[in-house]
């Protein structure tokens, strides 16, 4: 019988800590949630966000013509032609690329 008890108590607790905790973490989450979404929509971070994809975006096209400058040579002519495709389209200011991105 005290076995039996000691169970019912047990699974009693176990019940109302994860009733309790569910709630208080569903209410953490959401106050995570809520100052994200005021962080994300700062216009301070914002223009550092934007500024830090612009540089990106430098970097990697920098970065693009170096390495298809050094090994452009060295690759199949299937490959170069593709380099030099984007390269022209690159250099006619084309926005978007294979996978529908933009320099926005």
């Amino acid at each position: 019988m005290a076995v039996m008890r000691y169970r019912l108590t047990f699974v009693v607790g176990l019940a109302v800590g994860y009733v309790l905790g569910t709630k208080a973490g569903r209410e953490r989450y959401e106050q995570l949630r809520k100052a994200a979404r005021q962080v994300s929509q700062n216009p301070a971070v914002r223009n550092t966000a934007e500024s830090a994809a612009l540089q990106g975006r430098q970097f990697a096209d920098k970065a693009y013509h170096v390495v298809s400058d050094k090994v452009g040579d060295r690759m199949p002519d299937s490959v170069a032609q593709r380099v030099k495709s984007l390269r022209e389209r690159s250099a006619n200011g084309s926005a978007g690329d294979d996978w529908g991105t933009s320099n926005t």
